[in-house]
């Protein structure tokens, strides 16, 4: 027997809005820079990022302060310190902003290391490397409801 047409169309309705409703998740909002600043991003790079091992904890970073895994921070082999960089993981599309504050990473097929806090965000500590998108970011005067 032909299904009757109604129920045909039921069909495919049904199957569109389940469609529909799949797609429609909400986005991620980006990570709001540090409080009191407006950020605009200046220039953006992709690669492979890791994180530092949690032993390293207490030790000084490059720029002499020392190493908290807890902190929002990370290691770019040129970017100057005190840089605000946005980044994001190009799996899960999960963003955080850290601070650059040490040298690295030491391997030719990675763009930097990230603290453990900033990775556990990210979500990466299964992975251990990821394929990211960094995000330079550029403080802007002025409190963020002037904009």
């Amino acid at each position: 027997m032909k299904p009757l047409p109604i129920v045909r169309f039921a069909r495919v309705g049904c199957c569109c809005a389940a469609l529909l409703l799949a797609c429609a998740t909400p986005a991620r909002a980006q990570p709001a820079a540090p409080e009191g600043l407006v950020a605009e991003t200046v220039h953006a790079l992709e690669g492979r990022l890791t994180y530092y091992a949690r032993r390293l904890a207490g030790r000084p970073t490059a720029s002499g302060e020392r190493f908290d895994p807890e902190k929002m921070t990370m290691a770019h082999e040129t970017l100057p310190f005190g840089t605000l960089v946005r980044v994001t993981n190009l799996l899960n599309r999960r963003s955080v902003v850290v601070r650059v504050n040490d040298r690295g990473a030491w391997s030719a097929d990675r763009i930097g290391d990230v603290s453990t806090a900033a990775a556990r965000e990210l979500g990466m500590l299964r992975r251990g490397v990821v394929r990211v998108q960094l995000e330079l970011l550029k403080a802007i005067d002025g409190p963020a409801s002037a904009r």
